[in-house]
């Protein structure tokens, strides 16, 4: 890759991490949804409906923490607040009756459900001026960066 290029992916990457954060796009799914819920509530939201890394895997509080770049004790305190909210709910697991996995309840995909249309609406706004041939185009590139990049 040119040099030039790999420059105009770096700066356009933090471009996009500044002005798409989860903090923005979650105030204004919250804000536009009229949602009864905290940011960081539904920063687990999110994550829980992502679900595992990999098959056999469920998603945990350690997860959560994982993928909020939090500490264990603080995941398990945002953990607490969703489930609380009654967003989220704690369920045994079915490998091993001795750990507790994470799922949504129906308020949770509810949340889930605005704020993906919140998220959409945003990128479409951003698109709107492109064709679907290249919409398609950068989704498949999109894809193949996000694969190959393991951060």
């Amino acid at each position: 890759m040119s040099e030039d290029a790999l420059n105009a992916v770096e700066r356009s990457m933090v471009r996009l991490r500044r002005g798409m954060s989860r903090q923005r796009l979650g105030r204004a799914a919250i804000r536009e949804h009229n949602l009864p819920v905290d940011v960081q509530v539904l920063h687990v939201v999110d994550i829980v409906d992502e679900g595992p890394d990999r098959p056999g895997q469920e998603v945990s509080v350690g997860l959560v923490a994982t993928r909020l770049g939090v500490d264990a004790s603080r995941g398990s305190r945002i953990v607490a607040e969703a489930v609380k909210s009654g967003y989220v709910r704690r369920v045994a697991s079915q490998e091993d009756g001795r750990r507790i996995h994470l799922e949504l309840t129906d308020a949770g995909r509810t949340v889930v459900e605005a704020t993906r249309r919140t998220r959409q609406e945003h990128f479409a706004n951003a698109m709107r001026t492109w064709t679907d041939a290249e919409r398609a185009e950068f989704a498949r590139l999109l894809d193949r960066f996000v694969d190959g990049y393991d951060g």
